[in-house]
């Protein structure tokens, strides 16, 4: 059986490189885990997405930072090899969750191929998933998918046919990289597969730069969801069959009040 030693080799030989993929949940310190912020304030270099780097400028003080733009994943994961290889510790920002559409799972293919020495340390963060759901109320109380849009690395018959498999079971679904510049149709798209499963008053919440200052909640329905903005910061939730909206929040109950037999009160 293969396993893993839960201990640091990094703590007990600092010649022995790390590279730290932490997550910085939904983009402001006051949403970081502990763990992360001290993470980063360890590293000897901090690598990352400039975007997510520029909401997190006072952690960055006195360190050497290396950024990049979008679409330059693999370029700052062999970085991070290269710096950890020599005895540093790198943090590789990533943000949200980096083992969520994000960082430790390219980090990880990438030391498999080159078999490498370097201790890698995953630190969680908060979700969009989970983040934008505390926003929204408790949409996420049930049984639920997770599935993004983009086509990039996932061709779009596959990504149609989960879209089809979640709905047809009830699931709740929260969607990925629902829109961008480019890609304005898949949302439109993704819509008309559920409608196919759900009834169109079905509750949906949208949620835009979560917890920034130019943050946007909407809760909505199937039958009206694109009449609300949405783009690369969005995470749209659709309820399942029991779903329900009350007084902006979105709910989905986790079956008490059967169980329980609780009062229409509770």
């Amino acid at each position: 059986m293969e396993g893993r030693n839960s201990s640091s080799r990094h703590e007990t030989d600092p010649s022995c490189g790390l590279i730290s993929v932490v997550g910085t949940g939904l983009g402001s310190v006051e949403n970081m885990t502990p763990r992360a912020v001290n993470a980063l304030a360890a590293a000897d270099v901090i690598i990352g997405y400039a975007t997510y780097l520029d909401l997190i400028p006072e952690l960055l003080a006195g360190k050497e930072v290396i950024t990049s733009a979008m679409m330059q994943e693999v370029d700052r994961c062999n970085t991070s090899f290269d710096l950890a290889e020599s005895g540093k510790h790198v943090a590789l920002v990533s943000g949200g969750d980096p083992g969520i559409y994000a960082m430790a799972g390219l980090i990880l293919e990438i030391a498999a191929k080159r078999d490498s020495k370097v201790e890698i340390d995953v630190i969680p963060g908060v979700a969009a998933l989970n983040g934008c759901a505390a926003r929204l109320g408790a949409p996420l109380m049930h049984d639920f998918a997770a599935i993004s849009l983009s086509d990039l690395l996932t061709p779009w018959d596959v990504i149609a046919k989960r879209l089809d498999a979640a709905a047809s079971a009830d699931f709740v679904i929260a969607l990925y990289n629902p829109k961008s510049k480019k890609r304005t149709k898949h949302i439109v798209e993704a819509r008309k597969i559920i409608l196919s499963h759900r009834d169109k008053k079905t509750p949906v919440g949208i949620v835009t730069a979560a917890s920034r200052e130019n943050e946007i909640i909407r809760v909505s329905n199937l039958d009206r969801m694109l009449d609300e903005e949405i783009n690369m910061q969005s995470t749209v939730i659709i309820g399942n069959s029991t779903t329900f909206s009350w007084n902006g929040y979105m709910i989905t109950p986790r079956g008490y009040k059967d169980k329980y037999k609780l009062s229409k009160a509770v």
